[in-house]
């Protein structure tokens, strides 16, 4: 049980926490973006419309929540290359993720794209681990 403590604590916490509020941050920002642009266009308003009320609006929650896990991913490859990202390093960055989508839906922001869900849960889990399969062992 010490082991697994020390091992937890010397995962990259701080990067892991940095790369999720930087895409939290793109999400909220692109929400906004989609807010304003439901409020100033009409026909934005109804291609949104169309495109939530169909059949796709089932798949496109889960979609953006892949778009989130994998962004992360790719972010981590970019930025953070001074520690070796692994199957566990690849499960905190999903608690991470899921930590800002919490922490995202106390903001008074309506959320269009991400909100916190058993949807996101998995398609974050999916896109993460998608995307960092190589990072497996």
């Amino acid at each position: 049980m010490n082991n697994f403590l020390r091992r937890l604590k010397l995962l990259p916490w701080r990067e892991m926490l940095q790369i999720s509020a930087l895409v939290n941050c793109i999400v909220v920002g692109l929400e906004l973006f989609l807010a304003w642009g439901l409020i100033q266009s009409e026909v934005f308003g109804k291609i949104f419309t169309l495109l939530f009320g169909s059949s796709l609006g089932i798949l496109i929650p889960f979609a953006i929540a892949l778009g989130i896990g994998a962004l992360a991913v790719y972010f981590l490859e970019y930025w953070q290359q001074q520690f070796l990202l692994n199957r566990v390093s690849l499960w905190v960055l999903v608690l991470c993720l899921l930590l800002g989508l919490l922490l995202k839906s106390f903001l008074p922001i309506p959320a269009s794209l991400a909100s916190l869900s058993e949807t996101a849960l998995i398609g974050v889990t999916v896109g993460v681990f998608w995307k960092g399969r190589p990072y497996w062992r």
